[in-house]
């Protein structure tokens, strides 16, 4: 009977300390999951509504209505039913599966951070995921790769296109209702024709009339940019646009002081460090540069890492004839400079170059990064029609990285010009390269991530900077100068002859983190400085 009590408490006794450690470890694995969370600063999105009207005021309310629709719409496009994740019974768990839209870590290259998930379908929830490339590439319907389509089985297991507003027809009808209401409060004419049209685009998925009309809309105070707008989500074939939906308020004085520089984009195209055919198309100039308070984000911008600026529309026949509008986010971007990047660089940069690092260079960096979506060519020369068909997937990375390089070129042009007046050129090469190391952090997985990359690797490969005796960086501006150059001339010339072996191959091999690159962020980490931002927003916030 004594032995049989002993085994019993030895028992027992096992027992608990399997309860124990398995306790222990789902405790760490949950401070794990929190900690991802607050990788994420949370910033209250606001601005002063004191100078807009009382009807101004209440389209921002439909604003915001129709950009939760939008919100939700990107879930059924990323993930499916977002009831799934609502039911994580972990709480940080949850709120990391609302921030990446789904089980899958969106700046961890996508890696499943809920159990029972496999790895995120290259083609998100655009096409079957049992869908082979053979089966696609015999479908003979000429709208399988639009935009605006999606692709599903029909009852008999057969491929058939679908286009977006037959498939999200309810939640369209919903967003048809309170657009209607929003044009007849618009007091602005611009911004009336702009959601008349758009009305029409999302009855009919045919978004170039009312791309146009936003292109016109030059006074108003508010801005709304909705619909199905980027192809990021579709890693595997790059041909389907995700909704989203910004609300923004102008700052008219900071747009009046940047106003000028979209006229100087021909003179600085024919300036462009590459070979002279690559640069002969004429950007266009009926455009403008503005800044703006974004009070809200949906959808695929709001997935991962946020967007800080806006280039669009992405349509080369809009951009051909009328340009492009470069909005910049400046409170969004505020936050990334005062939250990342700054202490990135306190924990990274060498003390003699630290001065360097400016938020006014952070601002002309970014905001020329989306100018520079202009520059270069749109078609490619040697008859394999526009860039974005020629590169296939492989487009997005590329034009990000173009955008990031040119971005860069044009910034220290107007220094050396004297238009631009607050800043040095090497105030504006290391404010880039912090710059790259706060983007770095959200990995290699999405087009961004891939352009930082290679642009990185790049520059560390042509020695435009070297780390001291401490890991800090030190900038050989020279070098840098050197380097930006070369690395624009190549870009030019992958997108300008449609390379897409090259472009592929060389992405394959460079859009990767290096093992002393990964001891960087490393250090940035373990300082628990925020990989990124995300938001407190709506009508409540605004005090609406």
């Amino acid at each position: 009977m004594k032995k049989k009590l002993i085994y019993s408490f030895l028992a027992l006794s096992m027992v608990a300390m399997v309860g124990y450690g398995q306790g222990e470890k789902n405790i760490k694995e949950k401070n794990a999951m929190q900690g991802k969370v607050d990788e994420f600063a949370l910033f209250s999105l606001t601005t002063d509504l004191s100078k807009l009207s009382a009807k101004e005021k209440e389209l921002i309310k439909i604003f915001l209505e129709i950009g939760q629709t939008m919100d939700d719409l990107f879930w059924k496009q990323s993930y499916g039913n977002k009831a799934d994740m609502l039911k994580i019974k972990d709480p940080a768990m949850r709120e990391f599966a609302m921030i990446n839209y789904g089980p899958w870590e969106r700046l961890n290259n996508m890696k499943s951070f809920v159990p029972g998930y496999g790895e995120k379908p290259l083609g998100a929830c655009f096409y079957p995921k049992d869908m082979t490339d053979k089966e696609y590439n015999a479908l003979t319907d000429k709208n399988k790769d639009n935009l605006y389509t999606v692709i599903r089985r029909d009852a008999k297991g057969k491929l058939v296109v679908k286009w977006y507003h037959q498939e999200y027809k309810q939640e369209l009808a919903k967003v048809e209702v309170l657009l209607k209401k929003a044009i007849t409060l618009a007091e602005d004419a611009g911004l009336k024709k702009y959601l008349t049209e758009r009305l029409k685009a999302f009855q009919t998925d045919d978004y170039f009339a009312s791309d146009m009309a936003w292109m016109d809309m030059k006074e108003s105070k508010l801005d709304f940019v909705v619909g199905p707008i980027e192809n990021y989500e579709d890693r595997r074939f790059g041909s389907k646009a995700a909704y989203e939906a910004f609300v923004l308020v102008k700052d008219e004085k900071w747009s009046e002081d940047l106003a000028k520089f979209t006229s100087m984009l021909p003179e600085l195209q024919k300036d462009l460090p590459c070979d002279p055919k690559f640069k002969e198309e004429i950007p266009g100039t009926d455009s403008d540069l503005n800044v703006y308070d974004v009070i809200f984000y949906g959808g695929d911008c709001n997935s991962g890492s946020k967007t800080i600026a806006i280039n669009l529309p992405n349509d080369e026949r809009v951009q051909l004839a009328k340009g492009a509008r470069r909005l910049q986010l400046k409170n969004a971007m505020k936050a990334k400079f005062d939250n990342i990047l700054m202490p990135i660089a306190e924990q990274i940069m060498c003390k003699e170059q630290l001065e360097n690092i400016k938020f006014d260079a952070f601002f002309s960096n970014v905001t020329f990064h989306e100018v520079s979506h202009g520059l270069g060519i749109k078609n490619t020369i040697n008859g394999k029609g526009p860039v974005r068909k020629a590169l296939e997937n492989q487009y997005s990375g590329w034009e990000e990285a173009k955008a990031d390089i040119l971005g860069l070129y044009m910034v220290t042009s107007l220094v050396r010009k004297g238009e631009i007046t607050n800043i040095t050129e090497n105030d504006a090469y290391a404010t880039f390269i912090a710059g790259i190391l706060r983007s770095v952090r959200f990995g290699a997985a999405s087009a961004h991530g891939k352009a930082n990359m290679m642009c990185f690797n790049f520059f560390e490969d042509k020695k435009a900077f070297s780390r001291d005796a401490e890991g800090k960086f030190v900038i050989d501006f020279d070098r840098a100068k050197q380097a930006m150059e070369e690395w624009a001339a190549l870009i030019l010339r992958i997108e300008g002859e449609g390379d897409l072996e090259f472009a592929k191959e060389y992405n394959e091999k460079n859009g990767i983190i290096r093992p002393e690159l990964q001891k960087d962020i490393d250090r940035i980490n373990e300082a628990k400085i925020p990989r990124d931002i995300r938001y407190n927003q709506g009508a409540k916030v605004l005090g609406l």
